[in-house]
């Protein structure tokens, strides 16, 4: 140890008296490992951090697939929750949830849009935390008998609800009584049951649980389903046994169309997304930053060394044996290396804080990035690892030197200088091969987010305002007051100024809202084993003019679809292109439902839509149709405003005023479309932002390493470039030789780099929307930037040796 402490303060003077290298060195490594301790930061609350829940590796989300192949929501039924919660399965419990909207009104009857969930029995108890207050019973989740034959329905009591600890805080300012007190939203007034645990988050945003009756034979698909494992117990075997369920559920209901099969995933897998795999990329991208800066460092520590040699060869002479000699060179670069990981823990602190401003907050389970044990524990492993690579290369080279070549070093002749040139000039081939990879990486994903934000939606977000509106209260007692209401209010809002359409919708696309998926039977054609499937949406008159959808066949809905009259539809491209090529979709008919399509409310196509992507930019629209609002009234709709002015957000103050006239206790809640859009693409612009900077730093630092490698050769063949112009050789004919120095560096690293980024691009292709690792045009950008580059900063050092006064260098011979 006392060796060691030696050594340390040695490599701290020795350092001290040229400070221009450790700066230099310093600066270049917190760059590198503040990077990627930041990224690596992001991914720990992403990916590795564990959930708050008690043995959450225990915990999968759960839906379900047709195992033919068709289309579906992926939804469980409630009968298919139920039968996982058979004590003889080694699933300890599964529970589901379903959501919907409310009104809530506060004590002075101000009404809150609100979003709510409908839970099955066991759902908190699922996730194992306790209870902040109260809690939901037995007798909650017991459905309610049906009536007597010719006997009217009675009311039941109305469902339990249990509120997040945010609500609980914000209402009830956290009263310790809330169990059993009222509270009053327009659909229904109940108690509160409990207050959920304080660190429960699903689904992501909650704040009200319903107690949802569900009966055991339930088989629409509407559920978002979660289990929990038995502590001990394997996936394979709980998929054996779900398969079992899924039988047995055939053989119950064969009419049902539940020839399904569960699909588990790890819960953190199915919370995160394609968040994932983009963290992982962009963490590979870092880890690449580090090695390059890495070898930038070991560049400047060759040519440093060079300069020491006679130091070196000083201590050697005075009995230093050569692992002393190396340990001291280590003892340095772990000293460079700790120095740059403190300045790095501050950078990676500041990177985080940049990440969160960019939009990662938004993104789950980032809304708190925090440096724990496991960050640090990965800066400490950064340190070392950059320590050992640092120094790897300057201590090989003098474990390789004896003490004459060490003397002999600074000499013309000296052997040792050209093993040091042929380390650099490795350093710097790789540095090269790095930088390409870097940089095209960021093309890659530059690729993917344009194709993403150029890719036809079917529709225009541009200068349209969402608005949800709640038609509930006595003012609607019936479908009839609820259909003359929207036209109402469609009108009023049309006479704002500045209002160029408004229409209604049940769902706006890449709103996460769920839809059914429909079984179809065309008129006079006999069911199909294997039936068409389609989403069915519901839309108002106008509503394809106020999205800027395009009406391609037919017409749209107008005053002619009443409830009295022919149910109409209109079905998107897909629809169409899928079951009715070749021929003239419009006025054929068609029923749909579930488990099986009712002939007796079959729909008459009167137009085709083009294709809107409903889920997201990335995924391609599904068959749908739609059916007119004035014939399926809804309570709860969004409201597709579409202005004349860019600023569509200045429209908000207007139509609360007029709603508040038309309605004051109607909930309403706004959103621009473009966020809505954007929100969809939050990941991917966040991943490609942070790889753009990670290759602009590439290209930086490969710059920076082939200058001074393509400068430190010059300087030591300085003798012989004087030697070659005073013997006659033109200046150019001297640039040019330096050039093709670096010329080479540039050749060997760009291909090197060229197959290494077609490799890892072959990646990157299966995670990223719509890029291909052998993309000409990003590879070639890629190339050509680093070359471009490489070659500006060898033009530097070179031009310097063309303008050599031959009388000033050889003055000393």
């Amino acid at each position: 140890m006392e060796t060691l402490f030696q050594d340390v303060r040695f490599a701290v003077r020795s350092l001290r008296k040229a400070p221009a290298f450790p700066l230099a060195a310093i600066a270049t490594l917190a760059l590198g490992i503040g990077a990627t301790t930041a990224i690596f930061s992001t991914l720990n609350a992403v990916l590795l951090k564990p959930l708050p829940y008690p043995n959450a590796d225990d915990l999968y989300s759960l839906r379900t697939t047709l195992i033919d192949g068709r289309v579906t929501t992926g939804l469980l039924s409630g009968g298919e929750v139920y039968r996982l919660n058979d004590p003889s399965l080694s699933i300890a419990r599964a529970a589901a949830f379903q959501p919907g909207d409310l009104t809530l009104l506060h004590d002075d009857d101000t009404p809150q849009h609100v979003r709510v969930y409908g839970v099955t029995e066991g759902f908190f108890e699922l996730f194992g935390l306790p209870m902040t207050r109260g809690g939901f019973v037995h007798d909650d989740f017991t459905p309610i008998p049906p009536p007597p034959p010719n006997t009217p329905p009675q009311p039941g009591r109305p469902p339990a609800v249990v509120l997040s600890t945010r609500m609980w805080r914000s209402l009830y300012n956290g009263d310790p009584n809330i169990v059993g007190k009222p509270i009053h939203f327009a659909e229904v007034a109940t108690t509160i049951s409990g207050v959920a645990p304080d660190d429960f988050d699903v689904p992501h945003g909650a704040d009200f649980w319903f107690a949802q009756r569900v009966a055991p034979n339930d088989v629409n698909h509407g559920q978002e389903g979660f289990m929990r494992l038995t502590h001990g117990a394997t996936l394979d075997r709980a998929k054996t046994e779900m398969s079992n369920v899924m039988a047995g559920l055939a053989k119950e209901f064969p009419a049902a169309d539940v020839n399904r099969a569960y699909v588990p995933r790890p819960l953190v897998d199915a919370m995160v997304g394609d968040l994932g795999p983009i963290m992982i990329i962009v963490m590979s991208a870092t880890g690449l930053l580090l090695l390059l800066a890495c070898v930038n460092v070991t560049n400047l520590l060759l040519a440093r060394g060079a300069a020491r040699a006679r130091e070196m060869a000083v201590r050697a002479a005075l009995g230093a044996g050569r692992g002393r000699l190396v340990r001291q060179m280590l003892t340095e670069c772990v000293v460079l290396a700790t120095a740059g990981a403190i300045l790095g823990v501050v950078v990676a602190e500041f990177g985080v804080k940049a990440l969160m401003t960019l939009g990662a907050s938004k993104l789950p389970r980032l809304e708190a990035v925090t440096f724990d044990g496991r960050v640090l524990l990965f800066a400490l492993v950064a340190l070392l690892v950059s320590g050992v690579v640092v120094g790897l290369a300057p201590a090989i080279r003098l474990a390789r030197t004896d003490v004459r070549t060490l003397m002999n070093e600074s000499t013309r002749s000296a052997t040792g200088g050209k093993s040091t040139s042929r380390w650099l000039s490795a350093m710097t081939v790789a540095e090269i091969a790095l930088a390409i990879m870097l940089v095209a990486g960021a093309g890659w994903l530059v690729r993917g987010f344009e194709n993403l934000r150029h890719t036809d939606a079917g529709f225009v977000p541009q200068q349209r305002l969402l608005m949800d509106a709640s038609f509930v209260g006595p003012r609607y007692p019936n479908a009839a007051a609820v259909r003359v209401a929207h036209n109402d209010l469609m009108n009023v809002l049309r006479g704002i100024t500045g209002v160029t359409n408004v229409g209604m919708a049940s769902a706006y696309p890449m709103r996460g809202t769920l839809e059914g998926s429909l079984v179809v039977q065309f008129h006079g054609e006999a069911l199909d084993p294997n039936p068409p499937h389609s989403r069915q949406r519901i839309a108002s008159t106008g509503l394809f003019a106020a999205m800027g959808a395009k009406v391609l066949q037919g017409r749209d809905f107008d005053s002619q679809d009443m409830p009295n009259t022919q149910l109409t539809a209109i079905i998107n491209r897909t629809f169409a292109k899928q079951y009715l090529a070749g021929r003239d979709p419009i006025g054929v008919q068609f029923s749909a439902g579930y488990p099986t399509p009712d002939p007796t409310q079959e729909v008459t196509v009167v137009g085709v839509v083009d294709d809107i992507r409903q889920k997201s930019l990335s995924e391609v629209a599904e068959p749908a149709f739609y059916v007119p609002l004035s014939q399926f009234p809804l309570r709860r709709v969004t409201m597709v405003v579409s202005s004349s002015s860019p600023d569509v957000a200045s429209l908000e103050g207007a139509i609360r005023s007029e709603v508040r006239k038309f309605d004051a206790g109607m909930g309403i809640d706004f959103e621009r479309a473009t966020d809505v859009v954007d929100a969809t693409m939050r990941r991917q612009q966040l991943g490609m932002t942070l790889m753009l900077v990670f290759g602009a730093i590439a290209v930086v630092l490969a710059a920076v390493g082939i200058y001074g490698v393509v400068a430190y050769a010059g300087a030591q063949r300085r003798d012989e470039m004087a030697t070659r112009l005073a013997l006659g050789a033109t200046p150019g004919s001297i640039f040019w030789l330096v050039m093709k120095q670096g010329g080479t560096l540039a050749f060997i690293g760009t291909a090197i780099g060229l197959g290494s980024a077609y490799l890892s691009g072959r990646f990157v292709s299966s995670q990223v929307y719509a890029i291909r690792a052998s993309d000409p045009a990003m590879l070639s950008a890629a190339i050509g930037l680093v070359v471009a580059i490489s070659l500006i900063a060898t033009m530097i050092p070179a031009w310097r040796a063309s303008r050599l006064s031959p009388s000033r260098a050889l003055r000393t011979e």
